[in-house]
């Protein structure tokens, strides 16, 4: 009795550790990708910004890039770099700049290949989960470059609602 007992106790052990071998996360879809980066891109034209918008999926990896016609050739290696850094480091990247200034703790993450930390970087998140980032590059300032960011996140806001 005892040892079936233990074998069930031991079964039953075995399966709660499996089902915690995996989870699910949620991706943006290319399409809500894209709806951001026009959004973003619309937002700076508006402003008289030619810029480029980089979207990433939560792990950094890029999605989507739209380069506006006169925009600068750096442009699209900030975008992405800003988008990645934000999804990377799971923080918005005017954070991180303020974070890594010279003499501070953190300051050595600026030297990581492929990390921008200047503004223009912000998570997309929905209910407490990464879903991507959003970079853009080559308007006016970092404060600019994050209004552009944030008009992207706000027209898939509804989508992103769980």
């Amino acid at each position: 009795m005892t040892r079936t007992i233990a074998a069930a106790a031991l079964l039953s052990a075995g399966a709660a550790l499996a089902a915690d071998g995996t989870f699910s996360v949620k991706l943006l879809t290319p399409e809500t990708a894209l709806k951001a980066a026009q959004a973003a891109l619309a937002r700076c034209r508006a402003s008289g910004y030619q810029v480029t918008v980089a979207i990433t999926d939560r792990m950094g990896v890029v999605q989507v890039l739209l380069r506006d016609r006169f925009a600068g050739p750096h442009t699209p290696d900030m975008a992405t770099a800003k988008a990645y850094t934000a999804a990377s480091f799971r923080t918005n990247t005017t954070e991180l700049a303020e974070a890594t200034q010279p003499g501070r703790i953190q300051s050595g993450i600026r030297n990581r290949p492929g990390v921008a930390a200047v503004g223009g970087g912000l998570m997309i998140e929905a209910s407490g989960s990464l879903l991507g980032a959003i970079g853009v590059s080559g308007a006016p300032g970092a404060r600019e470059d994050d209004a552009c960011a944030a008009a992207g996140i706000a027209a898939i806001r509804e989508d992103l609602e769980l």
